[in-house]
């Protein structure tokens, strides 16, 4: 036994070996141990023990095992028997994306790819840092799909070994599908911090009332600069588990998730920029359509269109997007128009492998408040979306993914208020329907930035999305004695549109301190 573990450590060392030194912070990495070589601190007679002290004196030894830490965070891999049904209805989604697009292009008379003409370059340069007076005729532009397109899929799911029943239209939505999620109480023992009541650091509508709220967020500050000052992301995330006062949230956030800026990631987003100035893809005006759509018309996000066009125009652009996420997703070989299908003519389609849908701009619109650096706010949004984003848009078995999100939603509120279970039931009124887009979008646009930061601290500090439907029930319960008097799905949604008021922290207390 002793020896199959030294295999499996001695396995594991060589695979994460392999994969650090295939990113992009192992040259640096390497450069700077290269470079304490060279110091007298480091001695040829005892050059292990020398080395290893002065790496850990320079702060290397923490950027090393911050490296294998995230290493894990995006590595890890979550295993069922459904994987293939999973996928293969995956697969089948991307292909009527595809077709949804091609068949776009063909309605308004454009191709996918081509190359940008000389004036519309130029053009495009001179507005790169007013975007927003770049004049883009989207006009015939339609999203390629919104949430509840999406939830329409995932409701076809049948089940890979389901079993066919009378009265199919009175199941359930989600029940025919055997994935595992955590109940009541095992969420109480993930979010322990919050199910014991300690005291934690929340955003401005949450402490309004609280006499020592202005003590504990000077005493947070102190703390979080001793935590930064150690470098060391484990202890990060412990932190953020109390709160994590505004000022320090964008320094937390970065060191969590790897998204420090350098000359070499400079260069890289210079790279896709230049990509979009050089090339005009058709997926451009989708995501010009989505912003207007969207953060530009939200009185919280609308000052940030400028940034939000750049950043999210070179995220399309960025093929580090499409080799980090799980299961490649289906992507098109396309040709630039007039070109001949030779390789050098040829790119995947999107480079990033992703295709928005309506309000996948919101995925990035908050990082506007912790970043004035579009470089700073690109790279963390983009660990971000390579961490934790993914999952809420894409067909997978993961107990982080959609589907096992919705499902969590609806075994949730069924145990935690089945008479407003029942109610929904007999009005044949599905909530999923209601709250698919606070899922897919985590709340953002609909809870108030802080509120939503916040909520984003416990997803990082957590490592997991099940606080997003937790949230949902909590604050579908909360809102209980109005739902109980409608009995429509639109007088529902006027119900809970509104979430402007809501505040995380004291919801999900009392949900998880609430005795069973």
């Amino acid at each position: 036994m002793t020896d199959l573990k030294d295999q499996s450590i001695h396995h594991m060392t060589v695979k994460i070996c392999e994969d650090l030194r295939s990113s992009a912070q192992y040259k640096m990495l390497f450069e700077d141990v290269q470079k304490l070589v060279s110091t007298p601190n480091v001695k040829i007679d005892d050059f292990k023990m020398t080395l290893l002290k002065t790496m850990q004196e320079h702060g290397l030894e923490a950027e090393l095992k911050n490296s294998i830490y995230r290493w894990v965070k995006t590595k890890r891999k979550e295993t069922t028997p459904y994987d293939s049904f999973f996928r293969k209805a995956q697969i089948h989604w991307d292909k009527r994306i595809h077709k949804s697009l091609n068949s776009m292009c063909s309605e308004l008379g454009i191709s996918l790819a081509k190359t940008r003409g000389n004036n519309e370059k130029e053009e495009l340069t001179n507005k790169w840092n007013e975007l927003s007076n770049y004049e883009a005729d989207i006009q015939k532009y339609r999203p390629v799909y919104a949430p509840k397109d999406f939830l329409e899929v995932l409701l076809n799911l049948k089940g890979p070994n389901r079993e066919k029943v009378k009265n199919e239209n009175h199941r359930w939505e989600f029940a025919q599908l055997p994935l595992r999620v955590k109940n009541l109480s095992e969420l109480r023992n993930l979010y322990l911090e919050i199910s014991r009541g300690d005291q934690i650091l929340t955003g401005g509508g949450g402490n309004s009332i609280n006499p020592h709220h202005a003590a504990l967020e000077t005493e947070r500050i102190s703390l979080g600069e001793k935590v930064l000052a150690k470098n060391y992301a484990p202890l990060a995330q412990e932190y953020l588990k109390k709160g994590c006062p505004k000022c320090l949230r964008a320094r937390m956030w970065t060191l969590l998730l790897g998204a420090e800026v350098r000359s070499s990631q400079i260069a890289y987003f210079e790279g896709l920029k230049q990509n979009v100035l050089q090339y005009d893809l058709m997926i451009d005006k989708l995501i010009i359509k989505d912003i207007s759509l969207t953060a530009s018309n939200d009185d919280q996000y609308f000052v940030f269109e400028d940034v939000l066009y750049q950043v999210m125009l070179c995220f399309s652009r960025d093929p580090e997007i499409l080799k980090n996420l799980p299961n490649q997703p289906a992507f098109m070989q396309v040709s630039f128009k007039g070109k001949t299908n030779a390789p050098e003519n040829t790119i995947v389609f999107p480079p990033s492998g992703v295709i928005p849908f309506h309000g996948f701009t919101m995925y990035a619109a908050p990082f506007c408040y912790l970043f004035d650096n579009s470089v700073e706010l690109y790279f963390a949004f983009r660990a971000f979306y390579l961490r934790y984003w993914h999952r809420l848009h894409r067909v997978c078995s993961s107990s982080q993914g959609v589907v096992s999100l919705c499902l969590q939603f609806e075994k949730l509120l069924q145990c935690y208020e089945p008479n407003l279970w029942n109610h929904f039931k007999k009005c044949r009124i599905y909530p999923l329907r209601v709250v698919i887009k606070w899922i897919m979008r985590a709340f953002s646009g609909h809870l108030a930035p802080e509120q939503l930061l916040t909520l984003w601290d416990l997803i990082i500090a957590y490592d997991s999305l099940e606080i997003i439907p937790l949230l949902a029930v909590v604050i579908v319960v909360f809102r209980k004695d109005n739902l109980m008097k409608v009995n429509t799905l639109t007088n529902v949604e006027a119900v809970l549109a509104d979430l402007s008021s809501i505040a995380v922290i004291p919801l999900l207390q009392m949900a998880l301190m609430k005795d069973s």
